[in-house]
Protein backbone atom coordinates (compact mmCIF):
# COMPACT_ATOMS: atom_id res chain seq x y z
CA UNK A 1 0.00 0.00 0.00
CA UNK A 2 1.31 3.42 -0.90
CA UNK A 3 2.38 6.13 1.87
CA UNK A 4 0.00 8.28 2.10
CA UNK A 5 1.06 11.80 1.34
CA UNK A 6 0.34 14.67 4.16
CA UNK A 7 -0.04 18.22 3.51
CA UNK A 8 1.48 21.34 5.04
CA UNK A 9 -0.29 24.53 5.43
CA UNK A 10 2.42 27.21 5.69
CA UNK A 11 1.88 30.42 7.78
CA UNK A 12 1.13 32.59 4.55
CA UNK A 13 -1.96 29.86 4.36
CA UNK A 14 -0.67 28.04 1.19
CA UNK A 15 -0.29 24.54 1.46
CA UNK A 16 2.69 21.84 0.38
CA UNK A 17 3.98 18.44 0.70
CA UNK A 18 5.75 17.07 3.87
CA UNK A 19 9.71 17.35 3.17
CA UNK A 20 11.34 15.12 6.18
CA UNK A 21 14.07 16.30 4.52
CA UNK A 22 13.82 20.11 5.38
CA UNK A 23 12.93 19.09 8.82
CA UNK A 24 16.31 16.72 9.17
CA UNK A 25 18.05 19.70 7.79
CA UNK A 26 16.80 22.06 10.05
CA UNK A 27 17.06 19.58 13.22
CA UNK A 28 21.19 19.25 11.73
CA UNK A 29 21.53 22.51 12.08
CA UNK A 30 20.15 23.29 14.95
CA UNK A 31 22.19 20.54 16.38
CA UNK A 32 25.35 21.70 14.94
CA UNK A 33 25.08 25.51 15.82
CA UNK A 34 25.48 24.25 19.53
CA UNK A 35 28.17 22.45 18.45
CA UNK A 36 27.11 18.99 18.53
CA UNK A 37 29.40 16.86 16.23
CA UNK A 38 28.14 16.12 13.07
CA UNK A 39 27.85 12.48 13.54
CA UNK A 40 25.54 13.19 16.96
CA UNK A 41 23.72 15.98 15.07
CA UNK A 42 22.61 13.41 12.30
CA UNK A 43 21.35 10.62 14.75
CA UNK A 44 19.65 13.47 16.45
CA UNK A 45 18.08 14.62 13.15
CA UNK A 46 17.12 10.95 12.07
CA UNK A 47 15.83 10.20 15.43
CA UNK A 48 13.60 13.62 15.44
CA UNK A 49 12.60 13.25 12.25
CA UNK A 50 11.55 9.15 13.07
CA UNK A 51 9.03 10.82 16.15
CA UNK A 52 7.38 13.31 14.20
CA UNK A 53 6.94 10.56 11.46
CA UNK A 54 5.19 8.73 13.48
CA UNK A 55 3.18 11.67 15.36
CA UNK A 56 2.61 12.36 11.48
CA UNK A 57 1.13 9.03 10.68
CA UNK A 58 -2.56 9.24 11.03
CA UNK A 59 -3.20 13.08 9.91
CA UNK A 60 -3.46 14.25 6.51
CA UNK A 61 -2.99 18.19 7.13
CA UNK A 62 -0.60 19.80 9.66
CA UNK A 63 0.21 23.06 9.91
CA UNK A 64 4.19 24.17 10.24
CA UNK A 65 3.28 25.71 13.17
CA UNK A 66 2.14 22.19 14.90
CA UNK A 67 5.37 20.37 13.33
CA UNK A 68 7.66 22.85 14.77
CA UNK A 69 6.16 22.51 18.25
CA UNK A 70 6.33 18.56 17.93
CA UNK A 71 9.75 18.67 16.40
CA UNK A 72 11.10 20.87 19.42
CA UNK A 73 9.39 18.67 22.02
CA UNK A 74 11.31 15.75 20.39
CA UNK A 75 14.53 17.51 19.91
CA UNK A 76 14.51 19.02 23.47
CA UNK A 77 14.91 15.20 24.87
CA UNK A 78 17.81 15.42 23.04
CA UNK A 79 19.69 18.80 23.56
CA UNK A 80 17.66 21.31 25.26
CA UNK A 81 20.09 24.04 23.47
CA UNK A 82 19.18 22.73 20.40
CA UNK A 83 15.63 22.83 20.68
CA UNK A 84 15.44 26.64 22.21
CA UNK A 85 17.53 27.40 18.72
CA UNK A 86 15.00 25.41 16.55
CA UNK A 87 12.28 27.37 18.41
CA UNK A 88 13.97 30.45 18.21
CA UNK A 89 15.25 30.74 14.79
CA UNK A 90 13.46 29.99 11.74
CA UNK A 91 16.36 30.42 9.03
CA UNK A 92 19.42 28.70 10.83
CA UNK A 93 20.89 27.42 7.29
Amino acid sequence: MAKQQKHIVKRGTHSEAYDERKLYASIYSSCLSVREPAATAELVASKVCEEVDGWLSNKHEVTSADIRKMASISLHNYNQDAAWIYRHHRNIN
